[in-house]
């Protein structure tokens, strides 16, 4: 309530209140959460000279009315404009001294709440509360993008060849090693196959020699008729021999005596 252009009185609690006619005047004030969001992007430099774009928005409600008209003549639009400032230079500082990825990721609650505090503190002197301060995202300018995009491709593209020349060396000693055990199984496998071959071979020898020392003669027969058999097993078959070659004997007579010209 004012009266002659100067505040009178303040009155915060709903109720019957009265007002000289003509002397005194009321201006209200929204005392609820107010929300600020700024229309564009600011820009800030982080640690090492990397620029980002910020974008954030502010809750903030009127405490002191009082002082809110003194110091902003009750103006929304310069207290807005004094939260902007304050803000702004809140989050330079705390930009400033930290990298790109602490401030997109890492320390970004951190740095929420050490600006609401400051921005807080600096803003209760004009009869403001800052309640919430939130960075609704926080991105790389389009310039800078597009080099971190090229860079980052860049080492896909290494780590990716690294890792193809890896798996070709890993794959020429697999390949090496599988070639290699498998000319070690072939010739263990000839080996045994050989040794088996000579066993057999020498318990073959040892049952002819025992059936040649049982009975000669049949022994001597019995291989003739092998032989007749493997022979002659095609009618085209042709083999020239003399007439009195041992091949015949058992043929010209069974008794299989030698010497006979029958």
């Amino acid at each position: 309530m004012f009266q002659f252009g100067e505040v009178k009185e303040v009155i915060t609690k709903p109720g019957l209140n009265f007002k000289w006619p003509m002397i005194q005047n009321v201006r209200l004030f929204d005392m609820r959460i107010l929300a600020y969001d700024d229309a564009e992007p600011l820009r800030f430099l982080t640690q090492g000279n990397k620029p980002v774009l910020v974008d954030s928005f502010i809750r903030w409600r009127i405490v002191d009315v009082r002082l809110y008209f003194i110091s902003v003549q009750g103006s929304e639009i310069e207290a807005t404009r004094r939260l902007r400032q304050t803000i702004s230079g809140a989050l330079r500082d705390e930009f400033g001294g930290r990298t790109v990825h602490d401030v997109v990721s890492g320390e970004r609650d951190t740095v929420m709440g050490r600006v609401r505090e400051k921005a807080d503190q600096d803003l209760r002197r004009i009869g403001v509360e800052i309640v919430d301060v939130r960075l609704k995202r926080v991105d790389l300018p389009q310039e800078v993008s597009e080099s971190v995009y090229r860079r980052m491709e860049a080492e896909r593209k290494r780590i990716a060849n690294e890792l193809r020349s890896t798996g070709a060396a890993q794959s020429e000693r697999i390949r090496a090693d599988a070639d290699r055990q498998r000319e070690v199984i072939l010739a263990e496998a000839y080996r045994d196959a050989q040794r088996v071959k000579g066993e057999g071979d020498a318990k073959a020898a040892a049952t002819y020699a025992q059936a040649f020392r049982q009975d000669a003669e049949f022994y001597s027969f019995y291989r003739s008729m092998e032989a007749y058999r493997s022979t002659f097993q095609g009618r085209s078959d042709l083999l020239l021999l003399e007439p009195n070659s041992d091949f015949f004997r058992y043929l010209k007579d069974p008794g299989g005596k030698a010497g006979s010209k029958k």
